[in-house]
């Protein structure tokens, strides 16, 4: 494992590889259905909106959320949860063996009396929006035979983990003997615990290594105000004092991280969103990659540093989401280049590009692709990427290297180096992201990239653009938009060059 210094977080392979970490998941397991609806019309028979049903999705909620947070980042999860006799236990399972890296040790089916059914979310969305929510559920105190099942199913598994996640939705399944069998065995063999806690009285998990409560959780448990730092201090030293955890670990949302030690050191972290779309299974995220991070040789702060950062990538994603290793990287990357202020922030190399469209793409986005020199940027230029980005909901724009250019154009072009042409692109507000590439056509980039919607100038036929038939291929189409008359680089080279030779 790499060790990277606080607060010095770079994109590195080995930093990034969390393979030898094995996690024991234990808590409320859910299924979370998303069902994406239109709707145009008012119902005639109450004020209601009428939704016309067009596909429904399933994603492990709940403690199997967190289970697949871990497995997407490359670790590997023991999930241990509570399901009942029904269709949803039958999709929760698949949904597990369908997830490489899930380890299925589910309890259920065996217990004949007060049979409880399987935790299950359904939203119902309209243009992205979520419009309401119907839970199946039933939170009653454990049968004895169900709380025997799960200490058993967890005492048998800590042996092989490095580290316990206790996910506490309240659905009755990390009960009072469930909890203290489970952290004094993990404990007793040296294995640290940590909580997405329920409730207020976080005594309940006395021993753990670290809980993680949203501010109002905080608030409720310590029964302080929490508006300020020092409060959110107070509050989470109180806590670790009368519970006898290790560390507390506030989360709150667009104001980052509070990491409270028992030693008394704290460190705070900013937010790391740079859009919030959806915060659906946000905290999953943030414990996953804490205890993963911890199980791998990070430090609690720098693992806090990891969470913090996936839970920007997390919520700018729709539904139940989970964040991939080079998504991770990616951000981690685009923060130092930020600090370091040696790259505009809208630049990405190929490898990052491809992370950022998958991301895209799994919000439902459509990306578009145009690509030219863009020596020196005038009317013409931004015109063509106003029509391209109304083409898409993203526009990416590719830029000839120097030597490409210079193959292109001839000896005495570029006028402006990568940088600079970078730099004036990415600060065109149609703009999302910039890459370049050094061969004489895009092509290798569009087969990576993968875009929708490819466009390019109206002086092109649709056969001779590049990547046309790729595209079209895989489902997108190819646009022409109309060129602004008039507008000419070389033009405009010829006539400076004119002027400056006439003035000598």
């Amino acid at each position: 494992m790499l060790n990277i210094p606080a607060g010095t977080l770079r994109n590195c392979d080995d930093a990034m590889d969390f393979s030898n970490a094995t996690i024991l998941c234990l808590g409320d397991v859910m299924l979370d259905r998303f069902a994406y609806c239109d709707t145009e019309r008012i119902s005639p028979e109450a004020p209601v909106l009428v939704l016309l049903l067009q596909r429904i999705q399933s994603m492990l909620g709940g403690a199997g959320n967190v289970a697949r947070n871990i497995a997407a980042l490359g670790g590997k999860a023991v999930l241990i949860g509570l399901v009942g006799q029904d269709d949803a236990a039958t999709e929760v399972k698949a949904l597990i063996a369908h997830t490489p890296g899930l380890v299925d040790r589910l309890v259920g089916g065996q217990v004949a009396s007060a049979p409880r059914p399987t935790t299950c979310k359904t939203r119902y969305l309209a243009g992205h929006q979520q419009l309401i929510r119907v839970d199946e559920e039933m939170t009653h105190a454990l049968d004895p035979a169900e709380e025997r099942a799960l200490i058993e199913a967890a005492e048998a598994s800590i042996a092989e983990v490095d580290a316990v996640i206790l996910s506490d939705y309240g659905k009755s399944v990390l009960g009072p003997r469930v909890l203290a069998a489970t952290i004094v065995c993990a404990r007793g063999r040296g294995v640290p615990v940590y909580v997405d806690p329920k409730g207020d009285d976080f005594a309940r998990y006395r021993g753990a290594t670290c809980v993680t409560p949203n501010l109002k959780e905080l608030a409720i448990a310590a029964r302080m105000p929490v508006h300020t730092d020092s409060e959110i201090v107070a509050a989470a030293t109180a806590i670790i004092a009368d519970s006898g955890c290790g560390a507390i670990l506030a989360t709150r949302s667009e104001k980052g991280m509070v990491l409270v030690e028992a030693s008394g050191a704290v460190h705070l972290e900013a937010a790391r969103a740079r859009e919030v779309y959806d915060v659906t299974g946000a905290g999953d995220t943030v414990i996953a990659v804490l205890a993963l991070a911890c199980a791998s040789g990070f430090p609690l702060p720098q693992a806090m540093r990891l969470a913090n950062t996936a839970a920007g990538i997390v919520v700018s994603k729709l539904g139940t989401a989970t964040v991939e290793p080079d998504e991770l990287a990616l951000e981690l990357s685009r923060d130092v280049r930020d600090r370091e202020e040696w790259r505009h922030a809208k630049y990405y190399n190929t490898g990052e590009a491809e992370a950022l469209v998958r991301r895209w793409k799994g919000r439902g986005l459509r990306i578009g692709f145009t690509n030219g020199c863009f020596d020196i940027v005038h009317a013409g230029h931004v015109a063509l990427l106003a029509a391209a980005r109304a083409q898409c909901d993203r526009l990416i724009v590719a830029l000839n290297t120097d030597p490409g250019v210079e193959r292109l154009k001839g000896p005495r072009r570029p006028v402006n180096r990568l940088a600079d042409r970078s730099a004036v692109i990415a600060a065109v507000e149609s703009v999302d992201a910039v890459v370049s590439f050094d061969a004489d056509t895009p092509i290798e980039l569009i087969e990576r990239l993968k875009p929708d919607v490819l466009i390019k100038g109206g002086d092109y036929t649709i056969e001779e653009v590049v990547g046309a038939a790729e595209v079209e291929a895989s489902g997108g189409r190819v646009v022409l938009v109309d060129l602004v008359v008039g507008h000419s680089t070389t033009r405009l080279i010829d006539a400076i060059r004119g002027s400056t030779e006439d003035a000598a």
